[in-house]
């Protein structure tokens, strides 16, 4: 009876389908779990590195089911974005074609891995359908003030021809798309979101997550979003005529400022350099710092490099004339693109200093040290009193902060404040394949929102596609020459289409309401279903998905349409899947099967160079796909292996021996099953008291408890497959007689039954197929998670008495099963004991294998 497992899986699948146990009714009939995976970018092909993350969001939503929830675990398409652009460059294709040809064939593939998706809810975020309400929800924030348009210095990807949100730039200030691509800085109109109006709730919104998201991805947040509590210090230019505005986190070293630092790009940096004579040393500087990239230039390690600008500030606290220099670690972006410069007490002022000659002013003294500027080797950073600051010497530095606040307020020259990293979301994109900005330019009205009733503003998937004239948008005449809709003169459509991250930043609420053609959400709809109740996603959204998602929930929740204040109750970030990569001198990287068992590449014959573990990419092509797994083993076997190879936080390296080892472990489920089921469906009397059966029952209830536990409070599904593995070893050493022996017989059916229930959210084809060959009635995965029996899976006890010389001295109740180092431990732990050996020498101890456990002690 050979475990073939195609031929099961697409008989399940079907039946599935027909009984639509996945399909979630908008009517509540039971307590709502809501289940959701980042949805797939449909990029042509589904790797097992996404398969993970559908694997494990699957096996929650089955295991919710059988615990009687109604769950809602839909699926969708994040489809518009630069990558299909790329693609589809590439491929010599249309982006719309490359699109809904990869989503067609990327539905197979999850339907082959059985993941149990409400597909009646499926979309594709490249629907007009979908993007219409997307377009509402940008007019309304226009309307609100929150959307706005303005020039700005923004990052810029000479690859995808497109901005990048300062998200979308890598550490190394690569594109996060095109890793080997540096990102310049360039200067153009972009729409903005205001994002920063809702800094404070970001953060304070963490409370309500706090132990039920991941620690590291909180703190990846707070990070980001950085906030900062100082003040703003107005300096007044020397000689008049206006001020620099800079923010401070440590108001009470204004004293101790001695220089201006100011971000190159700063307009006022060439204003003080043409009035000074000095526009083309200070031109040649700022062109350079241009060129360099941006994250380096906020790195500790960086060169700290600056020229002087020919102007002058006054130290509003001193009186004192300083100068203003341009200098290659202060952004325009960030604060207010000009740091007041204290360099005994910043080391980035302090370095800086020593380069160019600039003088140093102590105002901080630590306790008991006294800190010389001729011979500091570092800036002090740290607390300690004031000292050089007129009236408020002596007083500590925290105090200093708040005394020195109050007197800039009080002679209008500053204000406490606080200030955030985080920057407005730049929304616009020069590229094609996006959702269409539903505004019209207009010589006569200037930007006009496009009516509500006119939406959506359909993006024409019939343009010819091609990079050598940029965004083919622009050249789009009949779709870009639209009347004015505020006074009908000629007017031109808005060319720039939204970030592909605005579409992902509220898809969880459509799915409860995908076919609403009146509203974008139905808000009773969205209280019987939202929050999300467990979102399964990659660490690297920390910053940009996982921000905008909650931004946008908080948004739409002050329109009246989402409840509460957090979209996802729960957040599990899985670990990446990595495998080794294979590179060809001649061919570059090479798919697994492209490279031969002898290690050289099946085109050319050279031998290939085996590189390190690496995340799965298709850029670099070591990328297992599950068709071929599922070709050869089976799906059940590809999700065993997936969920089993790890903890799901963890990172996943892959290898086939893995896959192997979950095959054979499938299929010794089968052959301790199947050959058996009759007799099992057959196994209809009771069970007794005996030995025998107790033994069977007890394993398999304390296997029910640890795999319940394992999936619900703590998700080391690792470990609950593990616990799956113990019971079936232990059922292979149950006599063959045992399965004919009425009362164990029983047992043993009871024992099969739960095996299979638990097997159920991991392997469910095998689980259904094993289900019906032993009798059981109507689908597996539709029926109750099984209820332990916590006092069958105890273990019996049994009294140990102790003896100290001989003497009783205590009586300890331990497991049956426990061992002698076990109970040692417990014995030299027991207070009644301590008070006779503590002190003592202990010679000799003996034990009498559930009985007694003797001492001998000096």
């Amino acid at each position: 009876m050979k475990y073939k497992p195609q031929e099961i899986e697409r008989k399940w699948q079907r039946r599935w389908d027909e009984a639509g146990v996945s399909r979630c009714p908008d009517e509540l009939s039971a307590p709502k779990y809501y289940c959701l995976e980042m949805f797939p970018y449909p990029s042509g092909r589904i790797h097992m590195g996404h398969v993970r993350v559908y694997t494990i969001g699957d096996l929650l939503a089955r295991f919710k089911r059988m615990q009687g929830f109604q769950v809602l675990h839909p699926i969708g398409w994040d489809a518009f974005g630069l990558p299909a652009e790329n693609a589809a460059h590439r491929h010599g294709t249309h982006p719309a074609k490359w699109t809904w040809e990869n989503i067609a064939f990327m539905r197979g593939q999850l339907k082959e891995m059985g993941i149990s998706y409400d597909w009646d809810r499926e979309f594709a975020t490249c629907s007009p359908g979908y993007y219409r309400w997307e377009q509402l929800f940008f007019l309304w924030m226009l309307r609100d003030g929150l959307a706005y348009r303005k020039r700005a210095t923004l990052n810029w990807c000479g690859e995808c021809q497109t901005v990048l949100a300062n998200e979308q730039v890598n550490g190394d200030g690569t594109c996060f798309i095109h890793d080997q691509t540096p990102v310049a800085q360039k200067e153009l109109d972009q729409w903005f979101i205001g994002i920063t109006k809702y800094a404070e709730e970001l953060l304070s919104g963490h409370g309500e997550l706090e132990g039920r998201w991941p620690a590291n991805i909180l703190e990846m947040q707070r990070n980001w979003i950085g906030r900062s509590e100082g003040a703003e210090i107005r300096f007044p230019l020397d000689g008049g005529g206006g001020d620099v505005t800079v923010f401070t986190t440590r108001p009470d070293t204004l004293f101790g400022a001695t220089f201006m630092s100011m971000a190159p790009e700063h307009p006022m940096v060439m204003e003080f350099a043409k009035r000074a004579g000095r526009e083309r040393e200070v031109r040649e500087f700022a062109d350079r710092v241009a060129a360099q990239d941006r994250i380096a230039r906020t790195s500790e390690d960086l060169v700290k490099e600056g020229v002087f600008t020919g102007g002058y500030c006054v130290n509003p606290a001193t009186g004192k004339r300083i100068p203003v220099y341009a200098a290659n670690f202060v952004l325009y972006d960030y604060g207010t693109g000009a740091v007041m410069a204290v360099p005994a007490h910043d080391q980035r002022d302090f370095e800086f200093a020593r380069t160019y000659g600039l003088p140093v002013a102590v105002v901080v003294q630590p306790a008991g040290e006294t800190l010389d500027p001729a011979t500091m080797t570092a800036a002090h950073e740290g607390p300690g009193r004031l000292v050089g600051s007129g009236a408020f010497d002596g007083v500590s530095s925290e105090e200093g902060k708040r005394a020195i606040t109050r007197h800039l307020e009080g002679k209008g020259m500053g204000r406490g404040t606080v200030q955030y990293r985080l920057r407005d979301w730049g929304v616009s994109r020069q590229r094609y394949w996006g959702c269409p900005i539903p505004v019209v330019h207009c010589e006569a009205c200037g930007i006009v929102p496009v009516p509500e009733e006119d939406l959506p503003v359909v993006l024409p998937e019939d343009l010819p596609y091609t990079r050598e004239r940029g965004n083919p948008l622009a050249g789009a005449e009949h779709w870009l020459r639209v009347p004015c809709p505020s006074c009908g003169k000629p007017g031109r459509r808005e060319t720039d289409t939204f970030d592909t991250f605005v579409e992902s930043s509220w898809y969880f609420l459509r799915y409860i309401d995908p076919k609403n053609d009146r509203a974008p959400l139905d808000p009773e709809k969205m209280r019987r279903f939202a929050p999300v109740d467990q979102y399964v996603g990659g660490v690297e959204h920390a910053c940009m998905h996982l921000i905008y998602a909650r931004f946008f929930h908080k948004y739409l929740r002050d329109k009246g349409l989402a409840p509460g204040n957090e979209p996802f109750e729960r957040l599990l970030s899985q670990g990446m899947v990595c495998m080794q990569t294979a590179e060809c001198p001649k061919h570059g990287w090479r798919y697994p099967e492209e490279v031969d068992e002898k290690g050289t590449c099946r085109q050319c014959g050279e031998a290939v160079d085996v590189g390190r573990s690496m995340k799965m990419s298709k850029s670099k092509r070591n990328v297992v796909e599950p068709s071929s797994l599922i070709e050869r083993y089976g799906a059940d076997t590809a999700r065993l292996f997936i969920l089993f190879a790890a903890p799901p936080e963890k990172d996943l390296d892959w290898n086939e021996q893995g896959v192997e080892g979950a095959f054979r472990f499938l299929n010794r489920i089968h052959r301790l099953v199947a050959p058996r089921a009759k007799a099992i469906a057959d196994a209809t009397a009771a069970w007794d008291g005996s030995g025998e059966v107790r033994a069977i029952r007890q394993v398999t209830h304390r296997t029910l408890i640890k795999v319940t536990g394992d999936i619900e409070d703590r998700s080391h599904f690792n470990t609950a497959i593990s616990a799956v593995m113990e019971m079936v070893n232990f059922l292979y050493l149950v006599p063959e007689a045992a399965w004919g022996r009425p009362a164990s017989a029983a047992a043993l059916r009871e024992a099969v039954e739960i095996l299979l229930h638990m097997l159920s959210p991991f392997a469910p084809h095998l689980g259904e197929e094993l289900w019906e060959r032993i009798g059981g009635k109507g689908l597996l995965c539709s029926r109750p998670w099984p209820a332990a029996d916590v006092d069958v899976a105890r273990e019996e006890e049994i009294e140990v008495v102790v003896q100290v010389n001989g003497k009783v001295r205590s009586k300890l109740t331990v497991g049956a099963g426990a061992g002698e180092d076990e109970v040692r431990e417990r014995v030299m732990a027991d207070p009644k004991v301590r008070e006779y050996t503590a002190g003592r020498e202990i010679r000799k101890t003996v034990y009498v294998p559930g009985k007694l456990f003797s001492i001998v002690v000096s």
